[in-house]
C-alpha cells in the first residue's frame, strides 16, 4: 500500500528529530527536580505508592534516552516504540482522571502548579490528550517511514 508522502524519508527524519526534542525537553525538569515529578505522579491516583519513587528516578530518564536516540537516529524503532507506549500509558491515565472529574497539572512539561481553577485544569487536561495524541500520530509516521524500502524514498 502506498502511503505517499507519509513514507517519504525526509519527513521521517524531521518527524523522529521533532518527537525526540520534545521528549528530551519533556524529561529535563523531571530530572532536575524528582521530588516534584514525583508529587505530580502521586496526584494522578492511579500508582501504588511504593512504585512512585521509582517512576519519578526512572521515567525522565527514559524518556531522555528514547528522546535522545530518535535524534541521533539510533535504536529508532525500539525508542519509537517505547515514547509510544509511554504516551499510551499518559493518554490513559489523563483520560482516566478526566472521567473522574479530578483535575490535575499533567506534570509533562511544567512541574510547578500554576495555581489554576479546576476548569481551568479540567480544560489542560484535554488539551494534553489532544497533544499526546498529535504525538501518537508521530510514532505511527515515524514506523511507516522506517517500513519502507529505501527505493520507495
Amino acid at each position: 500500500m502506498d502511503l505517499g508522502i507519509l513514507e517519504k524519508r525526509w519527513l521521517t527524519i524531521i518527524v523522529r528529530i521533532a518527537l525526540g526534542a520534545i521528549f528530551v525537553a519533556a524529561s529535563l525538569p523531571k530530572i532536575a527536580d524528582p521530588p516534584s515529578f514525583a508529587h505530580m505522579i502521586y496526584n494522578y491516583r492511579l500508582v501504588p505508592g511504593a512504585m512512585i519513587n521509582i517512576l519519578a528516578l526512572v521515567l525522565p530518564w527514559l524518556e531522555l534516552l528514547c528522546g535522545v536516540a530518535l535524534i541521533l537516529g539510533i535504536w529508532q524503532r525500539s525508542a519509537t516504540a517505547i515514547i509510544g507506549a509511554m504516551l499510551a500509558v499518559f493518554v490513559i491515565a489523563i483520560s482516566i482522571n478526566v472521567l473522574r472529574l479530578h483535575p490535575i497539572d499533567c506534570g509533562c512539561f511544567d512541574l510547578t502548579a500554576a495555581g489554576r481553577s479546576p476548569a481551568e485544569q479540567m480544560l489542560d487536561m484535554l488539551w494534553v490528550i489532544v497533544r499526546d495524541l498529535a504525538m501518537l500520530s508521530m510514532v505511527a509516521q515515524i514506523f511507516l517511514g522506517t517500513r519502507s524500502t529505501p527505493t520507495s524514498q
